[in-house]
């Protein structure tokens, strides 16, 4: 019996913490999420391009 006032407690609890979120809207989430791929997207392009020098220095100092 007290297993499931547990389970009972802890539905409770769920519903509680779920009524605190604060859902973006529509707007906020569009600008948010353009915001996360171009920044993905640059920090790619400059891991690549560090990558490419790294290679490109270790191929010289192998080569000599």
């Amino acid at each position: 019996m007290a297993e499931k006032e547990e389970k009972v407690g802890f539905v409770a609890g769920l519903k509680a913490e779920f009524s605190k979120i604060i859902w973006p809207d529509k707007e906020s989430l569009a600008k948010q999420a353009v915001v996360v791929t171009v920044i993905s997207i640059v920090l790619g392009g400059i891991i690549a391009l560090l990558d490419m020098v790294m290679q490109y220095a270790i191929n010289l100092i192998i080569g000599l």
